[in-house]
């Protein structure tokens, strides 16, 4: 019979890869899982074009190798996959594993020439227009395991690719230790209020929207809400406050059309625009309230799960994953996409509740995160099916 393994007792070495680590839900797991796997006895190496969160990697213990690996192109993907094998024979690589389309095919190659074991994640639910597009997508399902982040990603990967039963979903999650209500000081919270030049005031919300500056996270609809509640309240006192806490990486003509848009609005004293955040369980602390107003799906949604942990009320777009991870009116509340009238009264009604009220929901939201949305159920999970996938190889030598 074969032993069961504890998922804290992992021996073995796992190379992660990943375009770039700089920030998002992809980068954040690929962090969590190395330190995971050190943790548990393993050797985590990620593979990776560079990031600010590679230092994260690094302090944990674990080594990251920078390769060109957010390439498209496909000599270049072709070369990675040559490199990628030469880093698996030398460091006795056990388990690839890759968490995006073109770093799949060069970890596809690595794992066939050295016959190490390859997972994927489909940290997205990836869109299909064309053929080409379509085989583009189908090496996230070619790993011997095939995780997915979410339902709702798990259901998009088997109407469009024969998984079968080498599918596992395994949600994505927030360090409860981290993200803790009762862990964040008072002054990491007044300096993060300095720093954002936020005024100090018992009126009003102040309303947290984390993430990129790209055209599909609702920041255009979140603007509107807020014009829509100041002609409704005949004008919101400048103490209502909407942050945009995130990079344009690169999307400096969105950003500077969404500018645009709050000063034709008039809208500059409310809504204000403090870029990369690099303490979000403070900011989360800072906030009354979260917003994710996505105007596409989210295959999983890291606001929805770290600002509950943080026991805040979310407001967010009523698809993707955020329905398995929201329960309307208990936990946050759910609303229509794209619609800016829909936001803005989910965000009246949060305001509608009072201090205690949000209290309650917060606390309901902290509650079903850690009954089904934890960090470290993630990692434990993963480290399980790393060791099944590697038993049952074993087993069929």
């Amino acid at each position: 019979m074969k032993a069961i393994l504890s998922p804290m007792a992992f021996e073995k070495t796992v190379l992660q890869v990943i375009p770039a680590l700089d920030s998002g839900g992809a980068e954040r797991t690929t962090v969590e899982m190395a330190k995971a796997i050190i943790a548990a006895g393993g050797k985590a190496l990620v593979a990776t074009a560079g990031g600010r969160m590679c230092a994260e990697v690094e302090r944990a213990g674990g080594r990251v190798l920078v390769l060109p690996v957010d390439s498209k192109n496909p000599l270049t993907i072709l070369a990675n996959g040559r490199r990628l094998a030469d880093l698996a024979r030398r460091e006795q690589v056990d388990l690839l594993h890759a968490r995006s389309r073109a770093p799949a095919w060069s970890a596809l190659f690595a794992a066939r020439a050295t016959g190490a074991a390859l997972v994927t994640t489909w940290h997205g639910a990836y869109r299909a227009a064309s053929p080409v597009k379509r085989y583009v997508n189908s090496v996230m399902a070619k790993g011997d395991l095939v995780i997915a982040n979410s339902e709702f990603t798990a259901a998009s990967i088997r109407a469009a690719h024969p998984v079968g039963d080498r599918l596992k979903v395994i949600p994505r999650g927030a360090d409860l230790s981290e993200f803790n209500p009762l862990a964040i000081s008072g002054e990491r919270i007044r300096s993060l209020r300095m720093r954002w030049g936020l005024e100090e005031s018992a009126s009003g919300l102040i309303l947290l929207l984390p993430g990129r500056l790209t055209d599909w996270k609702g920041h255009d609809v979140a603007i509107a809400a807020f014009a829509a509640i100041r002609t409704a309240a005949a004008g919101v006192s400048p103490s209502f406050q909407l942050i945009f806490a995130g990079d344009e990486q690169g999307r400096g003509d969105y950003a500077g059309s969404l500018m645009r848009r709050v000063n034709e609005l008039g809208l500059q004293q409310i809504i204000r625009w403090v870029g990369h955040c690099d303490d979000m369980p403070a900011a989360y602390a800072l906030a009354d309230a979260a917003l994710a107003p996505s105007t596409r799906p989210e295959a999983f949604g890291r606001i929805a799960v770290e600002a509950g942990a943080m026991a805040k009320v979310v407001v967010a777009s009523n698809h993707g994953g955020a329905r398995e991870t929201i329960v309307d009116g208990e936990t946050g509340f759910l609303v229509e996409p794209g619609s800016a009238d829909a936001l803005a009264g989910a965000i009246m009604k949060a305001s509608a509740l009072g201090q205690d009220g949000r209290r309650v929901m917060g606390e309901n939201a902290r509650a079903r995160i850690a009954a089904h949305y934890s960090t470290q159920a993630m990692t434990a999970a993963t480290i399980g099916a790393y060791q099944d996938l590697l038993a049952r190889r074993a087993g069929a030598q």
